[in-house]
């Protein structure tokens, strides 16, 4: 080895690059730290890492279904603009069916999955990257699948095929058909788009999501002056109400406002004569979660031109 770990250390340091492109960096340059820095420079990697710690919260949500499985991806970027590029949403399109037909268990093992074009998802990625002129990362990404039955996906305001700010795929299980089960799949996931549910069922909420409600309700019922008991049943209610509104199954169906979810899937599987069961659901909204850091119009076209 031509190189020391001091100098993988060094090269890090002075390009931001990735350990494991310094080292083939270095490898390629005969333990050269100056030659590397100019190979990294002239592959793009050094520019890509330092756009790295640049805030990414648009970008584009994609969803993609085969067969009785499914697949939805998050990919970032810094600006609006860039989730119009064709290249970016090429890009978004391609490694969600990477994903698909990989069975990218997260985030991590796509980006080491082979690229259609060649290379591997992160290469390509990392080019964009160079090429486009911003910040772009791989966020999240979740499969569901079915043993019968369908993946039913849906984009909520869609920028192109498969591609939108929230992305939604709905997993029916049922020896009904595609025609039975298709649009109850398409109406349940527009449901998921509007009314944001936490998990399928009430078992599946966050356990921390739950104390903090009931911390807020015991506050609350504090403040009312009834015996405790009385308030113990209080914050007991308001804590299962909360959780009845947001677990999916217990919600309230949108499109009629008065039913359970659970109850319009039960109420479809007795009309096609077979059960129907909700077994799994994603729903991504792009950037939820992401402290996006404040900017104005102007600054966003400055971006998007390269003058950031």
């Amino acid at each position: 080895m031509a190189y020391t770990a001091a100098d993988v250390k060094n090269l890090r340091e002075r390009t931001g690059a990735g350990m494991m492109d310094c080292k083939k960096a270095l490898e390629e340059a005969g333990g050269d730290i100056e030659v590397a820095v100019d190979n990294l420079r002239s592959k793009g990697l050094a520019a890509a890492a330092k756009k790295s710690s640049r805030t990414a919260a648009e970008g584009l949500v994609g969803v993609a279904v085969s067969g009785t499985k499914g697949v939805a991806l998050e990919v970032n970027s810094e600006t609006d603009f860039v989730a119009k590029n064709d290249q970016f949403q090429d890009f978004v399109r391609k490694a969600t069916e990477v994903a698909l037909a990989e069975a990218s268990a997260d985030v991590e093992a796509l980006k080491g999955s082979a690229w259609p074009d060649g290379g591997t998802v992160t290469e390509k990625l990392t080019n964009n990257v160079a090429t486009i002129g911003e910040n772009q990362q791989l966020r999240r990404l979740k499969h569901v699948s079915v043993t019968n039955g369908v993946v039913v996906s849906y984009v909520h305001n869609a920028a192109a095929t498969n591609l939108g700010k929230i992305g939604v795929l709905v997993a029916l299980e049922s020896e009904a058909g595609a025609d039975v089960l298709e649009p109850l799949g398409k109406q349940i996931a527009m449901h998921i788009a509007a009314a944001f549910p936490q998990a399928l069922n009430a078992d599946g909420l966050d356990p921390e999501m739950i104390a903090r409600e009931r911390k807020i309700a015991a506050e609350k019922a504090a403040e009312s002056g009834k015996p405790a008991d009385v308030q113990a049943k209080m914050v007991d209610g308001a804590v299962a109400k909360f959780a009845k509104d947001n677990a999916l199954l217990s919600q309230v169906f949108v499109m009629d406002n008065k039913t359970p979810v659970a109850q319009v899937v039960e109420a479809a599987g007795k009309a096609a004569g077979t059960k129907i069961t909700l077994v799994d659901y994603v729903r991504f909204q792009l950037g939820e979660g992401i402290e996006k850091e404040a900017t104005d119009f102007a600054a966003e076209v400055a971006a998007a031109a390269g003058l950031k």
